[in-house]
């Protein structure tokens, strides 16, 4: 598809504020939808949104968004940071496996919160979040793999997504949406060190993205302009943070016969998504030969580059660092049965048994496994036992990705287990219920503290 493709997307987000809505896409977008509420619920009783509060109390200005985090109305950018950070905090966001990107937590806590202050019904929310992953998606898929080296894609691209649904929910047309676009990729930010190192920075990514594509899509909407070459030219975003102007062609194949909303993978686990291949591949060869922990000599993990470069993780000191460990992950997975949030309380990470468990745990990177990312993920395994037996598995996808989705029904389980950890249960259920069935928006919601460590 030649042209600019700034054009290009915008007038694909246009399409979406009038085209028919098929009843499988919708049915998308409300899965989306829910997936973004279970993982932003425990985030706003724990994590870094808690302090975000306290740190821009006199910042909340007046309005009809909802910040879940403090249960208040709110201005729309300020419910955006806050339930855009929120969101990030436990690591169960959507991913748009193509482009190693998690559109929900920037394009969803920014739609919404439009949504809210503006009054808008369901129909027009979904039509958002559907141009925000339109137009997102399409452009991560450009910028990778290389943009990765250096750049958090979901803290860079979530703010064109949030730009794009902020301005189709001012009702803006593709030049406007595009001018939209143009803006944000000014104030598209955050780099690895602040995802792979240490501290809380990497889920207020995703915060600042959301809130700075609302600024984006309102400041286009009053007639603010960016240029046309944002994207493409010289000096223009894809320059700036790949290894050239842009892979358009990926990008864009395919635009018109199907949207990334309906290509989504939804998380199986409380982790980074580049150690799900590695936990389901275990899981698999215990339904074929069933092993424990206490059975287990040694574990060999072969990846791709991520798995190495970022979750080959010893050094693991709070919840955060475990998320982002195979080793770690590994060893919880065997000895609690799963990774969801009990593996990452205060008492699991000082289990002395996990710990010891994690030195039997080795990562290297596979070529072939390695040439066939970021489009499939994959891992192939090793375990040998005390026995002597050594066992072998190729882990060929992940649980929850396109082509091994997850359900309706394990869907909706994932969400009442994250959800009733803040929300009492009729509480979770009545949210539930609004986002799956109804043409409502989701209104104020009251969240229960934990005590968890997400640090």
């Amino acid at each position: 598809m030649s042209g600019n493709p700034l054009t290009i997307l915008a007038q694909a987000a246009e399409t979406w504020q009038t085209r028919p809505l098929t009843d499988a896409v919708e049915h998308d977008t409300r899965r989306a939808v829910l997936d973004w509420f279970a993982a932003l619920l425990p985030g706003c009783a724990e994590g870094p949104a808690l302090a975000l509060s306290r740190a821009l109390a006199t910042e909340r200005g007046a309005g009809e968004a909802a910040s879940y985090v403090e249960g208040q109305r709110v201005c729309a950018r300020h419910a955006a940071i806050m339930n855009g950070t929120a969101s990030h905090t436990v690591e169960f966001d959507d991913i748009f496996r193509d482009g190693g990107y998690h559109p929900g937590s920037p394009t969803i806590a920014a739609a919404l919160a439009v949504a809210q202050a503006e009054g808008a019904s369901a129909e027009a929310f979904h039509r958002a979040v559907i141009g925000g992953y339109e137009v997102g998606c399409r452009i991560a898929m450009a910028l990778q793999p290389s943009h990765y080296r250096n750049w958090h894609i979901t803290a860079t691209v979530g703010t064109m997504g949030a730009a794009v649904s902020t301005a189709m929910l001012k009702g803006c047309n593709a030049e406007q949406i595009a001018h939209a676009i143009a803006i944000s990729s000014s104030f598209a930010g955050g780099h690895q060190e602040n995802l792979q190192g240490q501290g809380q920075t990497k889920p207020m990514h995703c915060g600042h993205a959301a809130d700075a594509g609302v600024l984006a899509g309102l400041a286009a909407a009053e007639g603010v302009t960016g240029s046309p070459g944002s994207l493409d030219a010289a000096h223009g975003y894809a320059a700036a943070t790949s290894d050239g102007t842009g892979n358009w062609e990926a990008g864009l194949a395919g635009l018109g016969d199907w949207t990334p909303i309906s290509h989504m993978t939804f998380k199986n686990h409380g982790c980074c998504g580049h150690i799900f291949p590695t936990l389901d591949g275990i899981r698999a060869m215990q339904v074929k030969q069933p092993f424990g922990p206490e059975d287990v000599e040694r574990i060999e993990v072969s990846g791709y580059g991520p798995t190495v470069s970022i979750c080959d993780r010893m050094d693991v000191n709070t919840a955060r660092d475990a998320r982002f460990s195979v080793q770690y992950c590994t060893a919880a997975l065997l000895h609690l049965g799963g990774v969801r949030l009990a593996a990452f309380t205060p008492e699991a990470l000082n289990r002395a048994d996990l710990r010891a468990f994690m030195s039997r745990v080795s990562v290297t990177e596979d070529a072939e496994i390695a040439a066939a990312y970021p489009v499939k993920r994959q891992a192939r395994l090793k375990i040998i036992l005390k026995s002597g037996q050594a066992l072998e598995h190729f882990q060929p996808t992940r649980k929850g990705d396109p082509d091994d989705p997850l359900t309706d029904a394990e869907l909706i389980e994932k969400y009442d287990e994250l959800a009733r950890e803040v929300l009492p249960p009729e509480t979770a259920d009545d949210l539930r219920k609004i986002i799956m069935t109804s043409d409502d928006l989701p209104g104020l919601l009251a969240v229960t503290p934990v005590r968890r460590s997400i640090a």
